[in-house]
């Protein structure tokens, strides 16, 4: 990692640690960092892997609901709440991939779509759910006893250190023997299979661990606005992910996290201004950005960086 981007890492750390107190309204910075945490685990699976999914959604709703059931109904404390989402979102990636893995290509991506729409059904039709409704009025409670995570200021810095936790641990997992494993099955599987690695079984940690980060942001994000509704296990929500990786750049550290701040902002910005246009604006930036910008924007301005040493070499 180069000086210019450590600095600028401690630069973005300082502002999110100095946020609430310059203007930014602490419940709309955790909803950027849940949705970040949440592209950041889908391009564990598709910019590293190579995997492109279509049902990221059954894990991040999935868990959003198990949590705020389990908070709200069973009067469980948050962090048993988020633990619980999390071990079923593990699970459900656990029967995903095992179902899921063994094709690639659009077929791959078609299978998660397929078993994300049934899922949806299930959270339509069960009664815990609250059906259209959804579960509202999830009580934050206190942070093992202790933090009162009703308090936004403090709910924000636990926020911020579970995605500064998971944004370190996928970063770990990348750089480690293991993700390299799986960036040569993203780029040459048949190789990877020759030289003896079971692809099989990468591919399917790899499925679990994306599940499981997206799980946690479900969780939180519950926690965060207080509710779980059917759009986050809506398949529109899996198409959202996806649209935040590209956007910001797929198989980069840190592009998953401007492309959910991006797509988070123009969100909350045009929402009450367009109403449901929002979704078509987004779309025309996103069009724009696959023409300008192929590689996502923190994508080309690494190969622009690559192009400016390799002319000056």
């Amino acid at each position: 990692m180069s000086r210019t981007v450590r600095l600028t890492y401690l630069a973005l750390l300082a502002l999110a640690v100095l946020a609430p107190f310059i203007g930014l309204y602490p419940v709309f910075v955790m909803k950027l960092l849940c949705f970040a945490l949440f592209a950041c685990a889908f391009n564990l699976l598709l910019g590293f892997t190579g995997l492109l999914s279509f049902g990221h959604a059954a894990f991040f709703g999935t868990a959003a609901y198990v949590t705020g059931w389990f908070v709200k109904v069973q009067g469980w404390t948050p962090e048993l709440g988020v633990l619980a989402g999390v071990v079923f979102a593990a699970l459900l990636g656990l029967v995903f991939g095992l179902v899921a893995i063994r094709r690639q290509g659009i077929y791959f991506a078609m299978i998660t779509l397929a078993l994300s729409q049934m899922v949806f059904f299930v959270c339509l039709q069960a009664p815990f759910t609250g059906g259209e409704d959804g579960l509202q009025g999830v009580a934050r409670g206190n942070l093992f006893g202790v933090l009162p995570l009703g308090d936004d200021h403090v709910m924000y810095y636990v926020v911020l250190a579970v995605f500064l936790a998971c944004f370190l641990g996928i970063l770990r997992i990348v750089t480690s023997p293991f993700g390299q494993v799986l960036k040569m099955i993203r780029e040459n599987e048949p190789r990877a299979i020759s030289l003896g690695y079971e692809v099989d079984r990468y591919k399917l940690l790899a499925f679990i661990l994306s599940a499981s980060l997206a799980g946690l942001a479900g969780s939180m994000k519950t926690l965060v606005m207080k509710f779980a509704t059917l759009s986050d296990v809506h398949w529109s929500m899996s198409g959202e992910v996806i649209l935040m990786s590209l956007l910001g750049g797929v198989g980069t550290f840190f592009g998953p996290v401007l492309g959910g701040g991006i797509v988070i902002a123009l969100q909350d910005m045009l929402a009450d201004k367009v109403g449901e246009w929002v979704t078509v604006i987004i779309g025309v930036i996103f069009v724009l950005c696959v023409l300008a910008f192929r590689k996502g924007v923190v994508g080309e301005l690494l190969a622009w960086r690559e192009r400016r040493r390799a002319r000056a070499g």
